[in-house]
């Protein structure tokens, strides 16, 4: 018999579990706040009978994420951490401190198959998707481990989260429950790299999340070259989408465009950038390259990077340039998980 994944339950389905244990629903209620305070046994579950837990532990088990290693920015209080799953996998998860609180970069599948040429998450392609409760885990082990709250999400770790949809609309679901780590959704951002059917599909679900698209480039020939996406959903098909996503939702969209050296950082870009944006309420999210050793991508230096800013504001767009974070210790998806592979030649680590 294979054991349900009881961290992935929302309350109405531990009710449903327990009534079939010929337990009263009402212990539902406390059994998901253990769970979402980030407990890894059911004994440490203390207003629960000993012998209910027993039968707990026989039928269900706790997804838990392991902290494998831990790298602390000295410039900026930025912390990745490389966590170790059940099957001996390693994700990668962000801490980061601003003004108005904590908020986290969770990854959403093990690996990536969509193979951004500018990102080190998909350089051994997807592994596997996480269950909601792994990436409620992130939360919960960084929480504990650092001994603060986290007010805000992103989900632009590793992996594509529409590509691994129905977790990732679990989670939102069990990540805002009151009765949880109660974060708002309107706190919560999810990032795509124009997975233009989930687009939809998210749409349908009609959550009030902040949608970030990673754009990138604003004609085909470039977005053909760095994202492989662009092949199955060009940029007309990637626009209509988030069209249609925002008719329904009314909520602004982010376009994350990432600067890199003599690809997408001149005028006509810029120009063209805010032709296609052109009726959609949007923000468009400027983010310096980060190196990656496996190409020759590079960021622009400041003038480029603020003149491309300018541009974008004088043709009526809002522009803002991510601040860097956590560049010595590596903090962008996919490269301290890169390194712990190649440390152990693919092979799981003890």
């Amino acid at each position: 018999m294979s054991l349900t994944d009881i961290k992935s339950l929302d309350t109405d389905e531990l009710g449903s579990l327990l009534l079939e244990m010929g337990e009263p629903s009402y212990r539902a209620k406390q059994i998901f706040v253990w769970l979402q305070s980030g407990v890894t046994s059911f004994d440490e579950m203390t207003n629960i009978s000993k012998d209910l837990r027993k039968r707990l532990g026989e039928i269900s088990y706790i997804a838990g994420a392991e902290i494998y290693r831990k790298f602390e920015s000295r410039l900026d209080e930025t912390v990745k951490y490389v966590f170790r799953l059940y099957d001996g996998e390693f994700i990668e998860t962000v801490l980061m401190k601003y003004k108005h609180g904590y908020s986290i970069c969770i990854s959403t599948q093990v690996g990536c198959n969509m193979g951004c040429r500018f990102c080190a998450s998909g350089l051994f392609g997807k592994t596997r998707d996480l269950t909601a409760s792994e990436m409620l885990s992130q939360i919960t082990a960084v929480q504990k481990d650092a001994g603060i709250r986290i007010s805000n999400v992103v989900m632009m770790g590793m992996g594509e989260p529409l590509e691994n949809f129905d977790n990732s609309v679990k989670f939102l679901k069990l990540v805002s429950s009151g009765d949880g780590l109660n974060i708002g959704l309107r706190h919560i951002s999810l990032s795509t790299c124009g997975y233009v059917t989930g687009i939809d599909k998210l749409a349908a679900v009609d959550l009030p999340i902040t949608l970030s698209v990673s754009l990138h480039a604003p004609f085909d020939d470039i977005r053909d070259k760095i994202m492989p996406v662009n092949k199955k959903w060009n940029i007309e098909a990637l626009l209509a989408a988030c069209k249609r996503y925002q008719q329904v939702t009314t909520r602004r969209i982010s376009f994350e465009y990432a600067l890199i050296s003599g690809v997408n950082d001149n005028r006509v870009c810029a120009e063209q950038l805010a032709k296609i944006t052109r009726g959609i309420m949007c923000h468009i999210n400027l983010i310096p390259a980060n190196p990656v050793i496996e190409n020759s991508f590079s960021k622009p230096d400041d003038k480029t990077i603020n003149n491309f800013k300018d541009l974008l504001i004088s043709f009526g767009l809002t522009a803002t340039v991510r601040r860097t974070l956590g560049a010595d210790i590596e903090a962008s998806c996919g490269q301290l998980r890169k390194k712990i592979r190649e440390e152990s030649n693919g092979a799981i680590i003890q």
